[in-house]
């Protein structure tokens, strides 16, 4: 048995899983993969990488090559750790709604922000932040995008972790995974798609997301939706789909946090609140895993800030409360 890793980028993946009998009571078999515990923090690491690696390997970029991203947080942090290992530069695209703490942790790993400040009227901030992308790698000498959005890289990626996930539980029923670039719901999907496994895959989506054909509208906590369809997305290989808020995705973080001590970024208060609205379309005994993407410091000054909440997202509890009441009629759809 191995006692070490060989570097920090060896230690990525191997990640704890959790049940969550207090949250969800023991007849439920509720698991959480704890992406969080990867070292620069979240489930990226294992996509940043895969791309960077690959990209090394195939001799697209060397040591001194300036690695273009666009990115909301998590994938930007991975990069960052990746890039520096590798002796990358790196420039990172972000908007106005990266947090405060995730550009601390990418100044801290020299990592270049370049922020764009308006919005497209077609896309939104993804769609500016790639166009500047675009540009950044006309002008910067011996630059590569990573492409996140487009680089099959990214869902080879979950490989790993569904290996690891077959080899610790006798069967997975239902596997919840917040969506974004699409990329590690569709690597889990087609895992069980090419191994014949009855595993159910859930969505989870952001209201104001347009992956699944829903409205663009904006959002106030980044990491799961996009305003931009996905270049990955298989929808044949998706069970189905649940559509969270804002508020939803709040209220999930402190009944995480209140019940089982686990502090937990946006898109895990998402997938919190998700299960709880199909539970009752959930056997008992059936055996769930929820794919825990990050973990909570990154938005200690945001969700875990009341005066942020208050500002962000409460302000807006009555439209938000009549987007819920459309979007629970059509939760299950392929049930």
């Amino acid at each position: 048995m191995k006692r070490f890793s060989e570097n920090i980028l060896d230690s990525i993946g191997s990640t704890p899983l959790v049940s969550l009998d207090r949250l969800f009571g023991s007849n439920r078999n509720v698991y959480a993969k704890m992406e969080g515990a990867n070292p620069a923090g979240s489930m990226k690491d294992r996509t940043s990488k895969n791309i960077i690696e690959s990209l090394l390997l195939c001799g697209k970029i060397s040591r001194g090559s300036t690695i273009v991203e666009s990115s909301s947080g998590n994938m930007a942090v991975g990069l960052a750790q990746v890039c520096k290992f590798y002796g990358l530069e790196l420039i990172i695209v972000v908007d106005l709604k990266l947090n405060p703490h995730v550009r601390k942790m990418l100044q801290a790993y020299g990592a270049t922000i370049d922020t764009v400040t308006m919005p497209l009227k077609v896309g939104g901030f993804l769609a500016a932040r790639l166009q500047r992308v675009s540009e950044l790698l006309d002008i910067v000498p011996n630059s590569c995008w990573s492409n996140q959005y487009g680089n099959n890289q990214n869902p080879m990626a979950y490989t790993t972790l569904m290996d690891e996930l077959t080899q610790a539980l006798p069967v997975i029923d239902y596997l919840f995974v917040a969506t974004s670039t699409c990329g590690s719901i569709m690597g889990c999907a087609d895992y069980i798609a090419d191994r014949g496994m009855s595993t159910k895959t859930v969505a989870v989506d952001a209201v104001g997301s347009v992956l699944f054909g829903g409205h663009s509208a904006p959002r106030s906590i980044p990491g799961h939706g996009a305003s931009i369809a996905s270049q990955f997305l298989d929808r044949k290989k998706i069970h189905d789909v649940v559509t969270v808020d804002d508020h939803d995705c709040v209220k999930g973080c402190n009944m995480l946090l209140e019940r089982e001590a686990i502090l937990g970024g946006g898109s895990m208060g998402a997938l919190v609140s998700a299960f709880g609205k199909i539970e009752s379309h959930i056997p008992e005994n059936s055996i769930s895993v929820l794919l825990f993407a990050d973990r909570g410091e990154r938005y200690l000054d945001t969700i875990f800030n009341p005066a942020w909440v208050a500002d962000h997202i409460d302000r807006d509890s009555h439209t938000r409360k009549g987007a819920n009441k459309e979007i629970n009629n059509a939760i299950l759809l392929d049930s």
